[in-house]
This record gives structure tokens, C-alpha cells and sequence, in this order.
């Protein structure tokens, strides 16, 4: 079906459209295993809501959390759920996404200590939840901008995302550069058990380097052609992690790209999902390394949103209708879980269903798809989604409308909130940026 925006009052009106679409959405009017206990090892999740890595683009130069930075962790730290994933933190000035990106050091340690301590004594004190603390580590690749302007360090030229405008062959990442990048992660992972987080997370997804690097079928050299070759950083980085710390490791993955062999991570030579090689990783991930815990996700942001994303208003018309996204992203997740049912996984992309979203999260974990149920552009837009679909009173007026600002105010260069249901702060940033740029 063609694209349509969101018009559902009743969750049986969402049930209606699926059914006559064809697909299938594990929705549940029950609600309460949303607020059940988990354990995944020695940790203990107090509820199966989960805050998604969301980038705020708003730290300072040298890597700290802002002020922007820290009000949003205060209010993530209120919001009641139990397991908060904090935003990409580069493991190296040249990997950072732009000037503000998070990167923590031995210089800013204490920084990031006194955030963690902060988030600990609020969700204490005003929830009474413990969370689970995660920090996402990353090197964003192709998409580094470390001064604010372009300076993709790159796995392989690729064509769809590049066009007529090819990356220099001086910016794809050479064998020995990445050969130094576990250590990286590991000097990287250190300082956030430092910090007091609980888990580090390798980051695998979206487009930046660890995830381009699983497409580099046409890569040249140890870190390209064979599964095993593409798979070796990722592997190397995670055993790394392991070694240095006492947190536990996990990764945000990419499962499925969107796009064809050879340039698809997840896909066929059409574009479409084949999970073969993705779980053959996710293999040796839990089975072989032993780590019991994956945040699963698809697609590309930057280049197709509306997989990973569904979408009222974007960048481009979607080839489908948004339910299908959602649909695809449901079924991709429950082929994991199914396939490793002793793994622990966090689902991603139900935002788009507003007030019906728990619906889905708390249907995927009472069908067996997921453990989970992670939430991100949500929680930019209604901080405190958790404790109220938990109570039952969740506001639909409060909720993330799936507009695409926060996205639109990043591609910008500014910092990302919602325009939306947070203006006071955002709307101003948004209009000097986004409205700006476009007067220009």
C-alpha cells in the first residue's frame, strides 16, 4: 500500500489496517509484563523498558556531556525505565559525528562519573528504579565530522550512498588503521566501567564503520570479501571490550541494511531481507563469546530512513506504507529470537504507533520475539513514557508524532531534541538551524 499518515484513534483500527494490509503486529491489550523483572546474567532489569542510544549533538568540544546533555539524562533518569542506553560516544577524535559527539577520556572522566551518580540518585529517589546504565561506543566512519564538516573515513566506496560524487580513495581506512581500533574500544570500555556504567556496547549499526565494514564484500585485504574477513573488527572490538572490563558487553546491530548484495549487510542481491549471514555473527556473538545481551535495529538513517524509522513527514516519500516498516522490523527482530531463544534482545521501532506503541512492545515480549522493548525518538519527545504506560496513563498528546525534526536539526549541524512537545528548549535551535539553513 501507498504511504498514509497516522490516523488511528483505536488499537482495533490499527488491527483493522493490518489485517487488511496483510501483515502481522503482535499486539497485546495487556500491558503488564511491561512492568516485570529481568535478569539477563548478574544484572537485574526492574522493568522491561528500555531508553534507545538517542544522539543529543550536544556535548562540549572536549567530549563532555553539555548542558543540554545532562538536562536530557536528568529527565531520561525520571522517566521510570529500566534500562537507559546512553548516546554513541566516540572512541577517537577522528570518529566523532560532529564537534559536540560524547567522547570520553581520562581528562573528562569524573564528568561522566558525576552524570552516571546523577542519573542513579534522581531514577532512585523519584521512581524508585534502579536502572541499568549502558554507554554506546562507536568510530562513525563515513559519517565523521569532526570539525563540523566532512571527513569520511570509509570501509569501500559505495555507490548508492555516494551517487556521482565518489569519496576519495585516500579516505578508505587502511588494514593497520583498523587493526588499532579494539584497542580503542577497550581504552573506551575501561573508562566507562570507570564511570559506573553497567554495559558498554559496540556499536553495529546504521551506516558507521563497524556496520559498513559487514557490507565490504568488495573490500580488499583482512577486513574484506569473506564473512569472515567482514566480520573480523567486530569480533576483535568485542573481545577487546570483554577483556578490559568488569561491565558487561553488548552491541546496537544492524541486521538488515535495505540495500543489495553487494553493498547490503542483512540482504539479497534485490534488497530484501536475508538474515543468513547476521545470524550466523549473532552465532558466535552469544553461543561462541558467550555475551547474553543484543539491541537489534535496521536500516540506515541517513540514506533510508523510513526502514529503520517509519515516518509522517521525512526527508522523502517512502516507497510503502508505514505500517510495513514497522511489520518488517518486527518479524526481522522475532527471526532472531527465535533462532537463539537464550538470548537476551532488545527491540527497536514501535515509536511511529504513538499511544499504541506499548501495545506492540509488550505483544513482541508476551509472543517470545523480544525481552525488551527499547524506545528512542519517543523519549526525546516524552521523557516519561515509561512510568506512564507502566501506570497505565499514557498521554497521547505527549507522545512522539513521528515528524522527523530531531532528525531534520542534526543533518543541520545543530544539536537534536523535540521541536515539538519540548519547544521552549528546541523550537528557537530548530528555527535558527533547520529554517535557517533553508533561507540561505
Amino acid at each position: 500500500m501507498v504511504h498514509e499518515r497516522f490516523t488511528y484513534h483505536t488499537l482495533d483500527e490499527v488491527r483493522e489496517r493490518s489485517k487488511t494490509m496483510k501483515i502481522t503486529l503482535p499486539l497485546s491489550d495487556d500491558l503488564s509484563v511491561l512492568g516485570s523483572r529481568f535478569t539477563v546474567g548478574k544484572t537485574v532489569f526492574q522493568n522491561r523498558l528500555a531508553i534507545q542510544p538517542m544522539e543529543g549533538c550536544d556535548g562540549t568540544s572536549d567530549g563532555r556531556p553539555g548542558e543540554l546533555s545532562i538536562r536530557r539524562y536528568h529527565r531520561f533518569a525520571r522517566s521510570g525505565a529500566g534500562l537507559i542506553w546512553a548516546e554513541a560516544t566516540a572512541v577517537c577524535p577522528e570518529g566523532r559525528a560532529n564537534p559536540r559527539q560524547w567522547m570520553l577520556t581520562d581528562d573528562n572522566l569524573d564528568d561522566y562519573r558525576r552524570l552516571v551518580e546523577d542519573i542513579r540518585r534522581i531514577a532512585q529517589t523519584e521512581t524508585g528504579i534502579d536502572p541499568v546504565l549502558v554507554l554506546q561506543l562507536t568510530h562513525s566512519g563515513r559519517y565523521s565530522k569532526p570539525d563540523g564538516i566532512p571527513a569520511p573515513l570509509i570501509a569501500r566506496n559505495n555507490p548508492l550512498f555516494e551517487t556521482a560524487n565518489p569519496i576519495d580513495d585516500d579516505r578508505i581506512v587502511s588494514d593497520e588503521y583498523l587493526s588499532r581500533l579494539p584497542e580503542a574500544f577497550a581504552r573506551s570500555a575501561r573508562l566507562a566501567d570507570q564511570a559506573g556504567f553497567d554495559g558498554v556496547d559496540i556499536k553495529a549499526c546504521h551506516g558507521y564503520l563497524m556496520n559498513e565494514l559487514l557490507a565490504a564484500h568488495t573490500r580488499p585485504g583482512q577486513y574484506g570479501g569473506s564473512f569472515e574477513n567482514r566480520t573480523r573488527l567486530f569480533v576483535d572490538c568485542c573481545q577487546a571490550a570483554k577483556s578490559a572490563t568488569d561491565a558487561f558487553v553488548t552491541s546496537r546491530m544492524s541486521i538488515y541494511d535495505g540495500f543489495p548484495l553487494p553493498y547490503g549487510w542483512g540482504a539479497d542481491a534485490d534488497g530484501n531481507p536475508d538474515l543468513a549471514e547476521p545470524l550466523e555473527l549473532i552465532r558466535w556473538f552469544h553461543e561462541k563469546s558467550g555475551l547474553s545481551l543484543l539491541d537489534i535495529t535496521i536500516g540506515n538513517p541517513y540514506v533510508n530512513p523510513h526502514v529503520n524509522r517509519p515516518y509522517d513527514n521525512g526527508p522523502y516519500m517512502p516507497p510503502e506504507h508505514p505500517l510495513e516498516g514497522v511489520a518488517r522490523m518486527c518479524d526481522c527482530i522475532s527471526q532472531v529470537k527465535r533462532q537463539f531463544p537464550s538470548l537476551s534482545v532488545v527491540c527497536s521501532g514501535m515509536s511511529y504507533l504513538r499511544g499504541f506503541s506499548g501495545n506492540l512492545a509488550a505483544g513482541m515480549i508476551d509472543s517470545g520475539a523480544a525481552d525488551i522493548a527499547g524506545f528512542g525518538r519517543m523519549a526525546f519527545a516524552y521523557p516519561d513514557f515509561a512510568r506512564d504506560l507502566l501506570k497505565g496513563s499514557f498521554d497521547p498528546k505527549r507522545s512522539c508524532i513521528a515528524c522527523g525534526k530531531c532528525s531534520e536539526m542534526m543533518r543541520a549541524g545543530s544539536v537534536a531534541g523535540c521541536v515539538i512537545r519540548d519547544k521552549d528548549v528546541y523550537l528557537p535551535l530548530y528555527q535558527g538551524s533547520v529554517k535557517g539553513s533553508a533561507a540561505k
